[in-house]
């Protein structure tokens, strides 16, 4: 599978079960983690689970010329040569990063010997349990596991995004007075 028929698959089959319930920090980094869930792909009825943490640079209204970086989403084990090809990749579909550096760090894989769906429930329950207002839940296909987290990224970026132009803002307004 190349490069755009993975896109694909990742858009139409990526599902953000539990968002990020907190805002992304507007004046320094923000850590993201995510619990990914994926039916197997080697043991059917069996899920494999990636449990990360992207961090996501503070936002900035003016953009450096500098193209998004994107570290630790295995992305040239995938697909070779994709380096400089990715971030035209994302533009040209009209995805657009506010801020330019995102990097992923992963946990080990864990595969569990249970159907995704009782998977989903038993993570949802203990991210309520646990009252954890920072990590989300997303499930898509395993073989395009990173889009799919980009995706979950994206959206957290996009509920933020009008807070924070309203924070930088106000923080230049009170600096210049």
């Amino acid at each position: 599978m190349d490069i755009h028929e993975s896109w694909e698959k990742a858009l139409k089959h990526t599902e953000i079960i539990r968002p990020r319930v907190q805002p992304l920090q507007t004046f320094e980094a923000t850590q993201i983690p995510y619990i990914f869930l994926a039916e197997s792909l080697a043991d059917q009825g069996s899920t494999v689970i990636r449990k990360g943490n992207v961090v996501v640079d503070k936002p900035s209204i003016i953009l450096p010329p500098d193209l998004p970086q994107f570290e630790g989403f295995d992305f040239e084990k995938q697909f070779s040569g994709v380096a400089d090809y990715l971030t035209t990749f994302l533009m040209v579909r009209g995805i657009r990063f506010p801020s330019l550096k995102y990097e992923n760090k992963i946990a080990p894989l864990e595969v569990r010997t249970e159907k995704l769906a009782r998977a989903v429930d038993s993570f949802l329950q203990g991210l309520q349990r646990q009252e954890n207002v920072s990590t989300g839940l997303v499930i898509g296909p395993e073989d395009c596991w990173q889009f799919s987290v980009l995706i979950f990224i994206c959206g957290q970026i996009a509920r933020s995004a009008e807070g924070d132009v309203r924070k930088l803002f106000e923080h230049y307004r009170d600096s210049s007075q």
